[in-house]
């Protein structure tokens, strides 16, 4: 197993996450293609999870905020095929101390509804009150980096 980072949209990382997150949100949520891929693709970072197959199955992305000090986690997802396994906890944990090592303070992100739970036992706090992106109903979360 390894996780790979990359900002280069022309990677083969970035390829790989792109194809995860094409079956996971437009494939099987109905995400709209045109929202999936947004104006913020070439400002982030992107890591992918490898099994020790080296096959792509989890990915997310990290958008900083330089000026904020803080980092928005989106675009989490893991192939049906290997969820369960905790594919999408070791991204985030890992994302947590990439984040870290940069300097940022804090996480937020925006999780569908029915991932709020998964988030919370990751010490994510919910604020604010839900919302829709996508036809999906989310929740802003937060977490500060210690």
């Amino acid at each position: 197993m390894k996780i790979l980072s990359s900002r280069d949209t022309l990677s083969n990382i970035y390829f790989d996450g792109l194809k995860i997150r094409n079956t996971v949100f437009v494939k099987e949520q109905g995400v709209p293609p045109e929202l999936e891929i947004d104006r913020l693709e070439a400002f982030c970072i992107y890591l992918v999870y490898y099994n020790d197959q080296n096959e792509a199955c989890g990915v997310l992305r990290l958008y900083p905020d330089a000026q904020s000090k803080q980092i928005q986690l989106q675009r989490l997802a893991v192939l049906k095929s290997a969820r369960g396994n905790n594919i999408g906890k070791s991204l985030i944990l890992f994302a947590e101390q990439f984040a870290k090592k940069l300097g940022f303070q804090t996480i937020d992100l925006h999780a569908q509804i029915q991932a709020e739970i998964f988030y919370q036992k990751l010490g994510y706090q919910a604020y604010g009150e839900k919302f829709e992106d996508a036809g999906i109903i989310h929740i802003a979360m937060r977490k500060e980096l210690k």
